[in-house]
């Protein structure tokens, strides 16, 4: 038996142990989420619901995608309304805002299993996750019932890409994803508009581009594109850019630039190293 199916034969015995009794699985649409949820329901059947957290943190387009992949699952999906941007603490955008956005979420998803009946929530970190900023974690760790199985079962992104494919899922290679206000520099406040203007800005670079990655990052008003480092050709097109140009204008961005690096995940906290470096 191959490295990743004996990974798969402890997170099926890991999932059947601690869901045995029903569990909700914060689902985003995501690969992570929707393979989690995949599993969960061959192993449990209709002891495992996912519930979507909607809030103007989330891209949009991106609801109705993970309501049409848990369709493809099969599983039993909800949504509820998240509630991160009435807190100051996140609002505020301090490095370790995901912690309160993280916390928020738990509460929402247990608040939610309590009415089935269900105590227990599994989320999406996978092991790969551990080697960057996630201060998310440790609003999971603080809190009873609340499992990370990728994590406990040591799977990579990769693996759990392959997994997906495997088992016959058409998402196994959709871009990651990320909350909004990663596109927020640590310190500016988070606000609705700022959240709203950075979605459409990247849905419309999506539509025109046919590119699959992008980061539209708000630097007070300057917006800083990123796409996937394989897909900047895309953008060399001065009538292309004269649009992307003229709809983020439109949108209400100051300045428009485009990132030479392409993608990076935690661009944002590379900007707060390279700050603290030159002060």
């Amino acid at each position: 038996m191959d490295s990743l199916s004996l990974k798969y034969e402890k997170l099926r015995s890991f999932v059947e142990e601690k869901g045995r009794e029903g569990v909700v699985i914060a689902f985003s649409g995501g690969v992570d989420s929707s393979t989690l949820a995949a599993v969960c329901f061959e192993v449990l059947g209709g002891r495992a619901v996912a519930v979507i957290g909607d809030s103007p943190t989330y891209p949009s387009g991106e609801l109705e995608w993970a309501k049409k992949i848990a369709g493809e699952i099969g599983i039993r999906h909800f949504v509820v309304e998240t509630c991160e941007l009435s807190d100051e603490n996140f609002v505020k955008n301090p490095e370790d805002h995901c912690y309160y956005c993280k916390k928020d979420l738990i509460g929402c998803l247990q608040d939610f299993g309590f009415n089935l009946g269900f105590n227990v929530v599994f989320e999406g970190t996978n092991f790969s996750d551990l080697d960057g900023h996630r201060p998310g974690l440790k609003a999971v760790e603080e809190v009873q019932d609340v499992f990370s199985p990728w994590v406990v079962c040591e799977f990579t992104k990769d693996d759990i890409r392959e997994l997906a494919q495997k088992l016959g899922f058409s998402f196994f290679d959709k871009p990651s994803l990320a909350c909004l206000s990663s596109r927020i520099p640590f310190g500016e406040r988070i606000t609705v508009e700022k959240l709203v203007r950075v979605s459409k800005a990247e849905q419309f670079i999506k539509n025109i581009s046919g590119v699959r990655q992008v980061r539209v990052r708000d630097h007070n008003g300057l917006a800083r594109i990123e796409v996937g480092v394989d897909e900047r050709y895309h953008l060399l097109d001065i009538v292309l850019l004269d649009r992307i140009k003229k709809e983020l204008k439109q949108l209400g961005f100051s300045f428009i630039t485009f990132d030479l690096e392409g993608y990076r995940s935690g661009s944002m906290l590379m900007t707060v190293e390279n700050n603290e470096k030159s002060s």
